[in-house]
């Protein structure tokens, strides 16, 4: 089991699910059919289709992992028709549950799902969010976890200690990172970031999901 050490995950995974809350409960009819460009195919009511869809796979012991993709198809569409505020209300009264679960287990990926698809709705909506919130830092350092190596990610200019002369290392603040390795940008978009040298070779490990299949600015 993959752990981030921090017991209090689902409390974290609470701060995002409330900001994310606050954002919804103010948008409009039509807002809630926006489509998400970070999430080809899907509107804003189907990102909280599948966070709703997350919790309740969880419970009924379907997820041992990432969910698959057809397990997040079905997600979205046993909620497709559902009223949105149904959904939001839904959302509140399961996830106190959840959240009291992925701290017992610390388990960071609930929390890198919820951070993630705030900031796709966000960017659908028009909002910048708030990018340099502790807990965007905190996922961001997570993601740090799995990058190949000969890459050193140095975030938010915080340097790596010891001789990097045989590294590659890639200068980029917490938000863009997280962005990038979720597949959140293309390979362009992250071929022309800060690089201390060409990192031909080496680009697709450092993302979890993707590249996107087009340049994404937010």
């Amino acid at each position: 089991m993959i752990t981030s050490g921090d017991t209090e995950v689902g409390d974290r995974y609470r701060s995002s699910r409330l900001r994310s809350m606050t954002l919804l409960e103010s948008i409009t009819e039509s807002d809630w059919v926006k489509p998400v460009p970070a999430c080809p195919g899907w509107r804003v009511r189907d990102v909280l289709a599948h966070l709703v869809g997350v919790i309740e796979d969880a419970a009924d012991g379907q997820i041992a992992g990432p969910p698959s993709p057809a397990q997040t198809a079905s997600e979205v569409d046993r909620h497709r028709a559902d009223d949105p505020g149904r959904l939001l209300r839904l959302w509140s009264d399961l996830a106190p549950a959840f959240e009291a679960r992925i701290s017992e287990m610390s388990l960071w990926p609930a929390l890198i799902d919820v951070i993630s698809h705030e900031h796709d709705m966000c960017g659908a909506l028009g909002v910048r969010g708030e990018r340099d919130h502790p807990d965007v830092i905190r996922v961001a350092k997570l993601l740090t976890h799995g990058v190949p190596g000969g890459i050193v990610i140095e975030l938010d200019g915080r340097r790596r200690e010891g001789d990097q002369s045989e590294v590659t290392t890639l200068r980029v603040n917490s938000f863009e990172f997280l962005r990038l390795r979720l597949g959140r940008r293309s390979r362009s978009q992250v071929e022309q970031l800060d690089w201390s040298a060409d990192p031909a070779g080496r680009l697709d490990g450092v993302f979890v999901f993707g590249p996107a299949d087009f340049d994404l600015v937010e």
